[in-house]
């Protein structure tokens, strides 16, 4: 496991008050940061380059928190290289077409739409290019998720806790989607797919 040392060697914890040549005293702001630091780490999965940019935003007082909001969220992409097939192709058109069709301040360009095309032109590759026909409804949940993080962001008091919100709700609420996620995936396959008793069951103790 990496040490304060190491955080502090990388530029992502400020050193410590000197309290003896070999010893430094770290106060709450540090804790604070360390734990931000794991959890971006261990729950976010972000790579030390990455939570480097990122909390170079949050330190940052001239940047909006909008660009603050993208920076965190540009750091959860795969930045694979872009293919050039008629798969990539096909799935750039469908998350263009998205995008506009929904109104959304993006570009197909954006990390996450890159993201999309990418996941869009390996399903088209599988045989499943019919996936794009659910990206409304995908897109619908994605609006209602987007609008709880903000939401939750715009509750915070002070302009540290809502900078820091911003990137806890972008990163770690995109590991809480993805798990609850498929805990409903877990249960609608039951509902569907398993054995007929589940519903009734369901039905008769709810």
């Amino acid at each position: 496991m990496p040490t304060i040392k190491y955080y502090v060697r990388e530029g992502l914890l400020a050193p410590g008050e000197l309290s003896s040549p070999n010893q430094a005293h770290y106060d709450e702001a540090h804790e604070r940061r360390l734990r931000l630091i794991r959890a971006l780490l261990d729950v976010g999965g972000l790579k030390v380059a990455a939570i480097a940019e990122v909390l170079g935003a949050i330190d940052d007082p001239g940047r909006p928190l909008h660009k603050v909001l993208g920076a965190a969220a540009d750091r959860l992409g795969g930045h694979g290289v872009p293919d050039d097939d008629a798969e990539a192709a096909a799935a750039r058109d469908a998350v263009q077409e998205l995008i506009a069709r929904r109104g959304w301040f993006a570009h197909e360009s954006n990390p996450a739409g890159e993201d999309l095309s990418r996941a869009l032109a390996a399903m088209g590759r599988v045989g499943h290019g019919a996936f794009t026909e659910l990206l409304d409804d995908y897109a619908d949940a994605a609006e209602i998720v987007a609008r709880a993080d903000l939401g939750y962001v715009g509750r915070r008091g002070s302009v540290d806790d809502v900078v820091e919100s911003v990137v806890i709700g972008t990163v770690l609420g995109e590991a809480v989607f993805n798990a609850m996620r498929r805990l409903a995936h877990v249960d609608a396959s039951a509902r569907l797919y398993g054995d007929k008793g589940v519903e009734g069951k369901v039905r008769r103790e709810g």
